[in-house]
C-alpha cells in the first residue's frame, strides 16, 4: 500500500470517527430511525429493507466527502419531512428547534412538497427546484442521488428490468431523470466535492439503458 492510499484511509477513518462521536449527528440518526423505522417500518421501494438505511448512507457519503456538520445532519434527515406519517408529522419548525435553522432550511429545500402530482410532474418540478439550490442543498442532493443510483444499479444486476418496476415511471424515464439530475448538479456546481462520483456514476448508469 502506497503512502497516498494510507493517507486516504486515515482521512476516511477520521471523518467517520467524527460522525460516530458527534452528539448532534447521533441525535439526527436517532430522529431519522424513529421517523422512518420505529413509527412506520418504512421500506425501500419493493424490498424488505429498512428505508432508514438510505438516509444513513447519505450521511456517510457526506461525511466522507468532508461536508460540514449541519450538511451531514441534513443528509441524515433529508426525507423526514417528506416521508413522516400524519400521526408523527415532522415539519420545518420541529427540525429548527432540534437541529437549528441551517439544517432545517436544507431539509426543506430538498423535500418534495406535493406528492399528489403524478411521477413525471413531481420529477420535473424537482429538477427545476435543483436549479435554484445553494451549495449545501446540492451536496445533500448529490449524496442522495449517489445512494439511490448505486443501489438501483446493484438491484438491476441481480433482477434486471424488474428493479425499475418499483417506480412510478418506465425504466427509460427513471434513468433519464437521474441522468438529468446529475447533469444539472454538475453544471450548477462543477467544484462539488462529489462531482467525480457523479460523473463516474453517470457513465455507469448509461450502460444499463
Amino acid at each position: 500500500m502506497n503512502q497516498n492510499s494510507k493517507l486516504e484511509i486515515q482521512n476516511c477513518s477520521a471523518m467517520l470517527k467524527n460522525l460516530i462521536y458527534n452528539l448532534r449527528v447521533k441525535n439526527a440518526i436517532r430522529f431519522s430511525i424513529k421517523t422512518h423505522e420505529v413509527y412506520q417500518k418504512q421500506k425501500r421501494k419493493g424490498k424488505d429493507i429498512a428505508y432508514v438505511t438510505h438516509p444513513l448512507t447519505v450521511g456517510i457519503i457526506l461525511a466522507m466527502a468532508g461536508a460540514r456538520e449541519e450538511v451531514i445532519i441534513a443528509g441524515i434527515l433529508h426525507d423526514t419531512i417528506e416521508d413522516s406519517i400524519k400521526e408523527k408529522k415532522v415539519d420545518e419548525k420541529m427540525i429548527t428547534t432540534r437541529f437549528g435553522k441551517k439544517v432545517a432550511q436544507i431539509v426543506v429545500s430538498v423535500s418534495e412538497d406535493n406528492k399528489t402530482l403524478n411521477w413525471e410532474e413531481r420529477k420535473s418540478k424537482a429538477r427545476e427546484n435543483i436549479k435554484k439550490f445553494k451549495h449545501n442543498s446540492l451536496l445533500v442532493k448529490s449524496a442522495d442521488v449517489i445512494s439511490n443510483v448505486t443501489e438501483l444499479i446493484d438491484d438491476f444486476i441481480v433482477c434486471g428490468d424488474e428493479a425499475f418496476s418499483r417506480f412510478g415511471g418506465p425504466k427509460e424515464r427513471v434513468i433519464a431523470n437521474y441522468l438529468e439530475v446529475m447533469k444539472i448538479i454538475l453544471e450548477k456546481w462543477p467544484q462539488n466535492p462529489l462531482s467525480k462520483d457523479l460523473k463516474n456514476l453517470s457513465i455507469e448508469f448509461k450502460k444499463i439503458v
